[in-house]
């Protein structure tokens, strides 16, 4: 297989991870209900351990702390703002939403993150077909909890389940683009880590400030230490793929 065609499959098959969610097709309306919050406080860990483990780091290799930071707030900000115009434009005004703009945000900012493994993973298999299978394979390791819990957000937001399903695959599809775009135009790569630091803090946005807020809101003790261990296990899942990709 030529590198192109490594691309292409192994950016498709991160296309498909968003589809893990279809498991949940499984489970009865009853059920789901009682784990959504689970799934979310999980994705809460991965969006903090994606942030401060995966786009920072990768960040910080090719620009100083000073940058990195102003991007980092950059991203806060962006996002804070991109909310409070979906807010305005798909709530109505008595403050109800039919889906939560949280939903769209964590859209946005999956897709910018897919956009830039795809980039790493057509630089890896120009490097050569074994560093790029590695590399491929790591990042669907920290993907794939990641795709269930942005699933679980989805839903919990307003989204069926059908829908959460079909969005999250278009955010997928984003680092079939970024890896199309990396093949014939690397350079690219070199601007395009600026945006990784814009990612990290939106992501930390949508975690701080949207999804803690409504994990936390359970009144029940049993409840809270539940959330917080899917929140550590998800976060702990995307730092222990950090080390196995050295």
């Amino acid at each position: 297989m030529t590198p192109l065609q490594w691309i292409l499959l192994m950016t498709g098959i991160n296309g498909l991870l968003a589809f893990a969610g279809a498991l949940t097709f499984l489970i009865s309306k009853k059920h789901l209900h009682k784990i959504l919050l689970v799934m979310v406080a999980f994705s809460i860990g991965t969006l903090l351990g994606g942030a401060f483990f995966h786009l920072i780091p990768e960040a910080l290799g090719v620009m100083s702390i000073g940058l990195m930071v102003l991007l980092l707030i950059v991203g806060f900000a962006l996002f804070y703002f991109i909310e409070k115009v979906l807010h305005w434009h798909h709530c109505h005004k008595d403050g109800h939403c039919d889906r939560h703009p949280f939903t769209y945000l964590t859209l946005y900012g999956d897709a910018i993150h897919n956009f830039m493994d795809g980039l790493i993973i057509a630089a890896a298999f120009i490097i050569s077909t074994p560093v790029g299978i590695t590399t491929s394979l790591l990042i669907l390791l920290h993907e794939l909890p990641q795709e269930i819990g942005d699933f679980g957000i989805l839903v919990y937001g307003g989204f069926t389940k059908s829908r959460a399903l079909f969005y999250n695959f278009l955010s997928q599809l984003t680092a079939v683009v970024g890896g199309v775009l990396g093949f014939y135009f690397l350079q690219l790569q070199d601007k395009a880590i600026f945006i990784l630091p814009i990612a990290a803090g939106g992501f930390i946005y949508l975690a701080v400030m949207d999804l803690i807020p409504e994990v936390f809101k359970q009144k029940s003790w049993k409840n809270v230490i539940v959330n917080l261990m899917a929140l550590i296990l998800g976060l702990l899942l995307l730092i222990s793929s950090r080390f196995l990709g050295g």
